[in-house]
């Protein structure tokens, strides 16, 4: 059976997610850094490719923002009247993009993969099924749609709707939210769904008794006790699906030849790079679109976003590094925070209670100890002083400092920037530098001290 027009793909995520208390979107509540949303997304993409619609609804704009990449194919459900309004909503897209079948997820699985959805899909059309959708089985049914298999056929009633005294105990067999349908009855059905149930809401679920009776082919493929398809409805299931996609990244980590200590307590999100031979001890955290190279070594208590760490570097502990690249051989830490822009080029040394913001440490440089150096460039060899400060800020504008290589900057100086110190230059500890030092010289900048005699009051 062919796919003609090829397969469209529209995730819901339009709710607001009243169980999870909060006014953030349920779709953009976060595992391991990311939104449910963007898991969602990436396992619809093998299978739907750019063909991807999203539905949504309650404070839209926010999700709109989180993923740009999605713009034009957005469709707003104004009013959140269910499922079934939902896909009513995004018909007249799908339909002007000429599908020939229709994939329907739910934004709020995020251990949701692209191997499961080709294997539904693939089934539904080995099938020939006009609508397929998946069913799993668990031991407490709690809200989802039961899923009622009679002699007559399949069909979902949801959980406010099921009376167990006409229709029996559940059997655990609960609809898991997916569906793959032909567009043209989709087109057909929709338009009849009725919102005459206890929500008062229109339910895709009805979509499925409806074919049946219509006598198109449905089909309900039960892919057993697989939990990752369940939605995330509380905090509690939130918290439980981020762990068991911990567990499943740290394993694969493992299993790449990473070397993971304390493993209960790593955690590193979906977009990470670590390569075989690192090393992470936990408690420690990786987030966005971190790089570790072969040999870097990550201790306990840090936490990164969007970094890179080049082979055999080393962060030491209580070190925070957010956009920041790390070279070879360089020591981070402890307690050292590198923020966005930070580059620390081969052998750098970056000590505890430093701060580095959009500056290049070159090769070599060791700030040791309670400095802060922003829209600064340090030259190869330099060596900063306890209690440097570079002034980037004016109160209006940012300015640069540059410092060249071989520089002894002392302790406690404060470099009033924009200010440039020349090659092999050394300023005196207790300096505050508010103008340029030629290459080679000496700067002081304080004044000279006084010694007073001390008087005391009598007792």
């Amino acid at each position: 059976m062919t796919m003609d027009g090829g397969v469209g793909g529209l995730v819901l995520a339009a709710g607001k997610g009243t169980r999870m208390h909060s006014e953030v979107p349920k779709v953009l509540r976060t595992l391991l850094g990311e939104p449910m949303l963007a898991y969602v997304l990436s396992a619809c993409a093998p299978l739907c490719g750019e063909n991807l619609h999203v539905v949504v609804g309650h404070r839209a704009d926010e999700v709109r923002r989180r993923f740009p990449e999605m713009a034009g194919r957005f469709v707003v459900q104004a009013e959140q009247r269910g499922t079934g309004h939902a896909l009513a909503s995004a018909l007249p897209d799908l339909t002007q993009a000429g599908y020939g079948h229709v994939l329907v997820v739910n934004g709020d699985v995020p251990l949701l993969t692209p191997e499961v959805l080709n294997e539904f899909a693939a089934k539904a059309l080995a099938m020939e099924a006009d609508l397929a959708f998946a069913s799993i089985e668990v031991e407490d049914p709690g809200a989802y749609g039961r899923v009622v298999r009679e002699p007559g056929g399949v069909r979902i009633v949801e959980a406010k709707d099921y009376d167990a005294s006409r229709l029996g105990p559940a059997t655990g067999e609960i609809n898991a939210g997916i569906y793959f349908m032909r567009l043209s009855l989709a087109r057909e059905l929709t338009p009849r769904l009725s919102n005459d149930n206890t929500s008062g809401e229109y339910y895709i679920t009805d979509l499925v008794e409806m074919a049946a009776a219509a006598g198109k082919k449905v089909v309900a493929v039960n892919r057993g006790r697989d939990a990752a398809l369940l939605g995330v409805n509380s905090p509690r299931e939130l918290a439980a699906a981020e762990e068991r996609l911990r567990v499943a990244i740290v394993d694969g980590l493992f299993d790449s030849g990473v070397m993971v200590r304390v493993p209960d307590q790593v955690r590193v999100g979906p977009h990470a790079v670590v390569a075989p031979g690192a090393v992470l001890c936990g408690p420690c955290e990786m987030y966005g679109r971190c790089r570790i190279g072969a040999g870097a070594r990550v201790a306990s208590h840090v936490v990164m976003r969007d970094s890179e760490l080049a082979p055999g570097c080393e962060v030491l502990p209580f070190s925070h590094l957010e956009g920041a690249v790390v070279g070879t051989g360089c020591k981070v830490g402890p307690f050292a925070r590198l923020r966005p822009g930070a580059v620390l080029m081969e052998d750098a040394r970056v000590g505890n209670f430093v701060e580095v913001k959009k500056s290049v440490l070159e090769s070599g440089v060791k700030a040791g100890h309670l400095s802060y150096l922003g829209d600064a460039r340090v030259g190869a060899g330099t060596n900063i002083g306890a209690g440097t400060i570079t002034c980037n800020y004016d109160g209006r504008d940012k300015h640069a400092t540059v410092i060249g290589e071989n520089v002894f900057i002392g302790s406690n100086t404060a470099l009033v920037a924009p200010v440039t110190v020349g090659k092999g230059a050394l300023v005196g500890a207790g300096s505050i530098i508010t103008q340029d030092v030629p290459d080679g010289m000496l700067a002081v900048g304080r004044a000279r001290q006084v010694n007073l005699s001390r008087r005391r009051r009598s007792s």
